[in-house]
């Protein structure tokens, strides 16, 4: 059952990097190869406990990611647009600095 859950949990984070990152190809690859990561660093992991509490950690961060990261696009006047959907109503918009977009 745990691995049925686990491989939920997996897909679901998957689903949600996708979804938030479409169109940017280094994010999206980033994003997989950190999912993967993290859950190849726990497949020994036995523990009930400590199963329950990564699944856990796995929801929150697809919720994180569907709900609360949203990529601006550069638009034709030079500017970022920002086009929030119905599943970010409550989150909070923080801006990057200037610094960060002219390294991205």
């Amino acid at each position: 059952m745990a691995r049925a859950e686990a491989l939920n949990a997996y897909r679901s984070l998957l689903r949600a990097t996708r979804k938030s990152f479409a169109g940017d190809q280094v994010m999206l690859k980033g994003s997989a190869a950190e999912v993967r990561q993290k859950f190849e660093e726990n497949r020994g992991v036995t523990s009930e406990a400590e199963i329950q509490r990564l699944l856990e950690d796995a929801r929150e961060a697809s919720s994180f990611i569907s709900t609360m990261i949203i990529q601006a696009k550069l638009n034709s006047r030079g500017g970022y647009e920002v086009k929030p959907e119905k599943d970010h109503a409550g989150a909070t918009l923080e801006i990057p600095s200037e610094e960060i977009l002219r390294k991205s």
